[in-house]
């Protein structure tokens, strides 16, 4: 099961992701964390991407690529990948695609950007133990105080709704236009095209996760 799950920050990808990874027993590529281990292992590609972190850079796309392709190589591979949060631009889609990097499916998930707004302006944190509670959802028994120790709560920065409605703007502009990318491409039929797989993501956790396993199985 080699696959990419596409949606927008809040949607419920790094929830659906753990389920996915867990059942096809492969493992989640997050470019973040393969960045950190190919600098820690001081690998060739590893040392040129600290120089360009160090100076303040963004990792090229050719470095990004070189990367997803040494740990593609690993063995916990052989039974797939789950790619997290990459590609996240169009130059990256076609990097992928012109390294022969096989892909069974991309699967997108559809929330509505005011269910997001909603999701993630509402959360309400306890700092010391990760706690989290919804002002809707998950409301705490006393307005924003932690249920076990009485604390006050707190709403983190990312989750602020001025945030949050830039980062749904960030993803509309660069990452967007992948849904495309991936839906055009499976629609050919060519050779290499993943299937394409639309979901909605707004429901309860274990509905929704119903919803990507009988997506991965059609």
């Amino acid at each position: 099961m080699r696959l990419i799950l596409l949606g927008p920050p809040g949607a419920g990808k790094g929830t659906q992701a753990a389920f996915i990874t867990e059942k096809f027993g492969i493992p989640q590529i997050s470019t973040g964390d393969m960045l950190r281990a190919a600098v820690k292992a001081q690998t060739p590609l590893g040392l040129e991407a600290k120089k360009i972190m160090d100076a303040g850079g963004l990792v090229s796309d050719d470095i990004i690529i070189g990367l997803v392709n040494d740990r593609l190589k690993q063995d916990d591979c052989k039974n797939g990948y789950l790619f997290d949060g990459f590609p996240r631009t169009i130059p990256q889609a076609d990097a992928l695609k012109n390294a022969n990097v096989t892909l069974d499916y991309v699967v997108e998930i559809v929330v509505p950007e005011e269910n997001i707004i909603e999701r993630m302006s509402g959360r309400r944190v306890h700092p010391s133990s990760g706690r989290s509670y919804h002002v809707k959802f998950n409301p705490p028994k006393t307005p924003d105080v932690d249920d076990l120790t009485g604390d006050p709560l707190v709403q983190r920065d990312d989750d602020r709704e001025e945030t949050v409605r830039h980062r749904l703007s960030v993803y509309r502009e660069q990452t967007r236009p992948l849904v495309d990318y991936y839906s055009q491409w499976a629609e050919t039929g060519a050779p290499g095209a993943p299937a394409y797989r639309q979901l909605s993501g707004v429901g309860e956790v274990d509905e929704i996760r119903e919803r990507i396993f009988q997506a991965l199985q059609s």
